[in-house]
């Protein structure tokens, strides 16, 4: 038998997850996981650890849905302690995720709050460090999206928030964690390939994500000398609450159609690339950005 008649106990990429059309389901930011069809995977049943992190303490902004979800769920089973911020209206998820980190054996801290606050960022690092004794791995999630129409469509204050929960809010808590972080340590950004294809309806969004991938390259060579690692993720189109709630109902019917796999990206198939940063594996790796977008080219 050949090998192109060879049956294949691999899951084909382009069908293992959903594909769109999808239904229209509009939600109000920032979206509740339970509300979505299909509901997303963020690796519950699927995510097999193997020690990488084991004995870690790592913090995730946005830790309560998507992909900052998948990647506490992750870093859980890798065998590190997790603390997730999240917005206040999102105490369920949060106490869903919660569940899924004890059920791997790990402690899970939960730290409701907004991002744009500056002192919201000092408390959860402090907080963190407290109870975990310890801070190795910062993941810079947690963000804010709205599309647009126009130019003068876009008000002031929502272009404002943008900045202050993408860009602000990793910084205060990047700052705020530089005085746990030892050698070793790593910080990593979610950033978005909209940081190098921006979208006209997700102006100011994409914007944001161009000044953390850069944020990224700086901090790199900033905290070099400290033995500090910084990267960061590139998600495409990823099934989050993001999308029901951050973007027109029928660009939710089509999402993922426009790369090249022919469907979104599930949380989960994010998960080992924040594990793979984040581990001692990667100790030559700082100032990457990884892209993971279903054979999209971002260059």
């Amino acid at each position: 038998m050949s090998s192109d008649t060879m049956p294949s106990d691999l899951p084909d990429p382009l069908t293992k997850y959903p594909r769109p059309p999808f239904a229209g389901q509009p939600q109000s930011f920032p979206g509740l996981t339970g509300r979505m069809k299909p509901e997303p995977d963020h690796g519950e049943d699927s995510y097999r650890g193997s020690g990488k992190l084991t004995g870690r303490a790592a913090l995730i902004t946005g830790g309560d849905s998507g992909i900052g979800r998948a990647v506490a769920i992750a870093y859980a089973r890798e065998g590190a302690d997790v603390a997730i911020a999240y917005l206040p209206s999102e105490q369920g998820d949060a106490e869903a995720v919660a569940k899924w980190i004890e059920k791997a054996g790990r402690r899970a801290l939960l730290l409701p709050g907004d991002l744009k606050e500056r002192a919201y960022g000092r408390e959860i690092v402090a907080r963190t460090a407290e109870a975990f004794g310890r801070l190795d791995v910062v993941v810079n999630n947690g963000a804010f999206q709205q599309p647009n129409q126009g130019l003068d469509a876009i008000d002031d204050q929502v272009f404002e928030d943008h900045f202050r929960t993408n860009v602000f809010g990793s910084f205060y808590v990047t700052k705020a964690a530089l005085a746990h972080l030892k050698p070793g340590a790593s910080v990593i950004f979610t950033s978005s390939v909209n940081s190098k294809h921006p979208m006209p309806s997700l102006l100011a969004y994409s914007a944001t994500k161009g000044a953390l991938s850069n944020l990224v390259l700086s901090l790199a060579q900033l905290l070099a000398e400290k033995g500090v690692r910084v990267n960061g993720v590139l998600p495409g189109p990823i099934w989050t609450p993001f999308i029901p709630a951050g973007m027109e109902e029928d660009s939710v019917k089509s999402f993922g159609s426009q790369v090249p796999f022919g469907r979104p990206g599930q949380p989960a198939e994010l998960a080992s690339a924040y594990v793979m940063l984040a581990s001692d594996e990667s100790s030559y790796t700082s100032g990457a950005l990884v892209t993971v977008a279903g054979a999209m080219p971002v260059l």
